[in-house]
C-alpha cells in the first residue's frame, strides 16, 4: 500500500478560527498590494486598473491623497452593490473596501525601489497579483471596480471577465490622456502580470473549473455542492480500473473565486476524496456566459 503522507489538521469550516483566518488573509492581502502601488505603481505613474488606477491619475490631476480617493470611490461602489445585488457580499466586501485604502495611507512612505517603468510595471503587478490572489483565498474581497464589474454583469449579460477588462480598459485609456500613452502600455503590462500571478495563487481567476470528484461520501458532497456553494453538479457513472467496483464522479464547474471553497467543503466531508481541477475556457449556460 501507498504510504500515506502526514496531514495537519484542517480548520473547520466555519469556525471561528477559521473565519479569524479568512481576515488575516484579507488584511495580509491588502498590505502586499498596498505596499506594491506605493512603492511601484504609484511613484512612476501606472495606472493599471481599478480603483488604485483611478486614484493614481486623481493623484495628477488634483494631489488629492490616493486612499482618501479609493475610500472615496469603495464605500459608495459597496452600497450600490448590496443595493442592487442584495447582501450576497457580506462583511468582509465592506471590511475590504475600508482595510485597502487604510493600508495605502499606512504604506504612503514606503519609497520606490526603481524608477524604470518597465520594472515598476513587472513588479508592481505581481505584487499586486500576489495580495489579490491571497485575499481571494480567504474568500474576501477588496471591493472597488470588482464590485461595479458585478453590477454591469449583472444588468448587461456580459461575462464577469469582460465587464472587470471593461472597467480597467476605461482606466487605462484615462491614464493614456493624462500621463502619456507609454505610461498606458506599461500599465497593460502589469495588468498582465497581475492576471498571471493570481493565476499561480488562486489557480486561475480568469477561467472557470471543471471539477471531477471521486469520493465515498458522495450523498454528503453532493448536499454542500448543492447548498453550500449553490452549485449545479452531473453524477457520471464510472468504475474502478484496479478494482472493476461501480463508482459515481461529480462533475462540478465553477468560477475562480469559487475553486478555494470548494475545495475546502470537499474537504470537510471527505478529506480523502480524489478530486481533480482542470481550466476551461468558456462556459456557456445558467450562472456562466449566456449563449450567444
Amino acid at each position: 500500500m501507498p504510504r500515506k503522507e502526514p496531514r495537519l489538521p484542517a480548520l473547520p469550516v466555519g469556525s471561528a478560527l477559521h473565519t479569524a483566518f479568512e481576515y488575516v488573509l484579507l488584511v495580509l492581502g491588502s498590505l502586499i498590494m498596498a505596499a506594491s502601488f506605493n512603492a511601484f505603481l504609484n511613484p512612476n505613474q501606472i495606472a493599471s486598473g481599478g480603483v488604485s488606477g483611478v486614484s493614481t491619475i486623481v493623484l495628477q490631476l488634483t494631489g488629492l491623497n490616493p486612499a482618501i480617493t479609493q475610500w472615496g470611490l469603495n464605500i459608495p461602489i459597496f452600497l450600490l452593490a448590496l443595493w442592487l445585488l442584495g447582501g450576497q457580499f457580506g462583511v468582509k466586501a465592506a471590511v475590504g473596501s475600508i482595510v485597502f485604502p487604510l493600508c495605502v495611507l499606512l504604506t504612503s512612505h514606503i519609497g520606490t525601489p526603481t524608477h524604470s517603468p518597465l520594472l515598476a510595471a513587472v513588479y508592481g503587478g505581481i505584487g499586486i497579483g500576489l495580495g489579490l490572489g491571497i485575499v481571494f483565498r480567504g474568500r474576501g474581497s477588496t471591493g472597488g471596480l470588482g464590485l461595479a464589474a458585478q453590477i454591469l454583469h449583472k444588468y448587461s449579460g456580459l461575462s464577469i471577465g469582460f465587464c472587470v477588462a471593461i472597467f480597467d480598459g476605461i482606466v487605462i485609456l484615462s491614464s493614456a490622456l493624462v500621463f502619456t500613452p507609454e505610461n498606458a502600455l506599461y500599465a497593460m503590462i502589469g495588468l498582465f502580470v497581475t492576471t498571471k500571478t493570481i493565476d499561480v495563487v488562486q489557480l486561475g481567476f480568469n477561467y472557470a473549473k471543471v471539477a471531477f470528484i471521486i469520493s465515498e461520501q458522495t450523498d454528503a458532497i453532493r448536499q454542500v455542492i448543492l447548498h453550500d456553494l449553490d452549485r449545479g453538479l452531473t453524477e457520471l457513472n464510472g468504475s474502478g480500473g484496479y478494482t472493476r467496483e461501480s463508482r459515481t464522479v461529480m462533475m462540478v464547474v465553477v468560477k475562480q473565486n469559487e475553486v478555494t471553497r470548494l475545495k475546502m467543503l470537499v474537504r470537510s466531508v471527505d478529506p480523502q476524496a480524489f478530486v481533480i481541477l482542470s481550466e476551461t475556457n468558456e462556459v456557456l449556460g445558467e450562472g456562466f456566459k449566456r449563449h450567444a
